[in-house]
């Protein structure tokens, strides 16, 4: 999932490889579905479309596939699917389809690296399959934002002082909406999690399977449980990691968050001071206190880098965005903090925010990953506020996360009003099918908290979790045996544990 401020947000990352096994126990082949396939009304077209598979390269091949924008139109207008799918090495139980999150992480090239992500069985034993929702990536993308738009949303004072700041910021969180209204539609209307998750049944059908296999990460939870919810009788084999709910305000989870990734801020200072090169002194308490003096002082006097100034809003992004995988992140978020400390060198911490936003060096985006998580969060979670209410809002959630509440409640405003006109928001509820689901959790995971986890397995009814003890975001390929253990059991066995796992630290 994409956390962001104005503009703030992380592509999920490839993930390392878990390199588990089975010992002899061989793949179990996935029940089919003993009933004929229904197609829903007006849908057979899509649903019977041929695919014609090309080599893309890296031991992939790639389609496309047609599915109408408006489900509720389905001879109207249509949209393109980009898809890539990694054979499996060996002998193949099927599709697994997979999604990194966002909203607007690429499908395509999470299935493309696949070697990086899955463990070496799940990849010897399924065609990897990543499609990039509509309007992402590949996939007939929704451009709502120019480059130096993106730059100004991202540099957006989301700590305002006076009337004027509050004006500039309100003026500033407009151009998603009028630039998706402009430039975007009417596809931007259309990018809700629903139909991202009836696309992926026409998917299913278009690669030949009969059942649905999934892992969904962060947001590809939300569309994981979606397609759940709505075509139980195709589930197959289904891992839902690090849970992003469907059935929150886009406040109530966004104030969660704040609170999680305050205690996140907390133990990446336990961890910094046990390091030479931490920057800071004293105890985890007195470090989170003087990264806040750090921010007010760039507050007050950024740092010039280049052409942009590092100021207090980017580096409160930047440190946020480097708090999502400590074994990688916390070692470079503690030297480019030292830099900025020690020497008010600014390049390193506004390159760790730009490795995270996609932006490269000559200023361009790689994709159009921040229009996506717009389009997306703003329709599934409709949000109606007013500057008024939003700086009440902003004082009260500093008191439950000091360094970020107040960047992160300013930063709901650009989803205030959204224009779309309808909601895309999935159902919610208990989940009907035969099959299993498995639902993973980080203990003290960031950006989807293990509470939201834990919730939608009650909710689902046939589900079992699955909990990492660690600060982390998602668990799977993650560096945990037992995770990685569990889940590859399910997936090539459907080995489903007798009740919810608990996995420690170092295990």
């Amino acid at each position: 999932m994409r956390i962001r401020g104005l503009g703030l947000g992380v592509i999920a990352l490839a993930l390392l490889a878990s390199g588990c096994s089975f010992g002899s126990a061989g793949p179990t082949p996935i029940p089919k579905p003993s009933a004929t396939e229904a197609v829903p009304a007006g849908l057979a077209p899509f649903y019977d479309q041929q695919v014609r598979w090309t080599d893309c390269g890296a031991g992939a091949q790639c389609t496309s596939i047609t599915v109408p924008l408006d489900y509720d139109h389905p001879d109207g207008g249509t949209t393109r699917l980009a898809i890539a799918r990694v054979p499996a090495a060996g002998e193949s139980l099927g599709a697994l389809f997979v999604n990194p999150g966002g909203p607007g992480g690429s499908g395509f090239d999470y299935a493309r690296n696949a070697s990086l992500q899955l463990s070496p069985a799940v990849t010897e034993h399924f065609d990897i399959v990543g499609v990039d929702p509509r309007g992402v990536g590949k996939s007939d993308p929704v451009q709502c934002l120019t480059d130096a738009q993106r730059d100004a949303l991202a540099a957006a004072n989301v700590s305002p002082t006076n009337s004027k700041d509050v004006a500039a910021l309100v003026t500033a969180s407009r151009l998603p909406s009028e630039g998706c209204s402009t430039g975007a539609a009417p596809e931007f209307a259309y990018m809700g999690t629903l139909d991202v998750a009836r696309d992926f049944d026409i998917a299913r059908a278009a690669v030949g399977d009969p059942t649905f296999n999934y892992l969904g990460k962060s947001y590809g939870t939300s569309i994981g449980a979606t397609y759940a919810r709505a075509f139980p009788d195709r589930v197959g084999r289904m891992v839902l990691d690090g849970v992003l709910p469907t059935d929150l305000t886009l406040d109530a989870v966004t104030k969660v968050q704040a609170a999680a990734f305050e205690a996140s801020l907390h133990d990446f200072a336990a961890d910094c001071i046990e390091h030479d090169d931490c920057p800071f002194t004293g105890d985890s308490d007195a470090v989170v206190g003087q990264v806040q003096q750090l921010l007010a002082q760039l507050k007050a006097k950024p740092i010039r880098v280049g052409s942009r100034d590092l100021t207090d809003t980017l580096a409160s992004s930047a440190i946020l965005s480097f708090l999502y995988f400590p074994e990688q992140d916390y070692p470079r978020l503690r030297a480019a903090l030292a830099a900025v400390a020690t020497k008010r060198d600014g390049q390193p911490l506004l390159g760790l925010l730009d490795e995270r936003t996609g932006r490269r060096a000559d200023g361009a985006y790689a994709d159009n990953s921040i229009d996506a998580y717009y389009a997306v969060t703003c329709l599934d979670r409709q949000y109606s506020t007013t500057p008024a209410r939003t700086a009440a809002l902003a004082q009260d959630w500093v008191q439950v996360s000091p360094t970020f509440g107040e960047t992160l409640a300013w930063g709901l405003l650009p989803c205030a009003n959204w224009p779309a006109g309808r909601s895309g928001a999935a159902s919610t509820g208990a989940y009907s099918g035969a099959s299993p689901l498995l639902v993973v959790n980080a203990s003290h995971d960031p950006a989807t908290p293990a509470q939201w986890g834990d919730a939608l397995a009650a909710s689902l009814g046939n589900a079992t979790t699955v909990t990492w003890d660690a600060f982390n975001h998602t668990s799977y390929g993650q560096g945990s045996a037992c995770v990685d253990e569990t889940v590859d059991a399910y997936l090539l066995q459907g080995v489903v544990p007798a009740a919810n796992v608990k996995c420690g630290r170092q295990s």
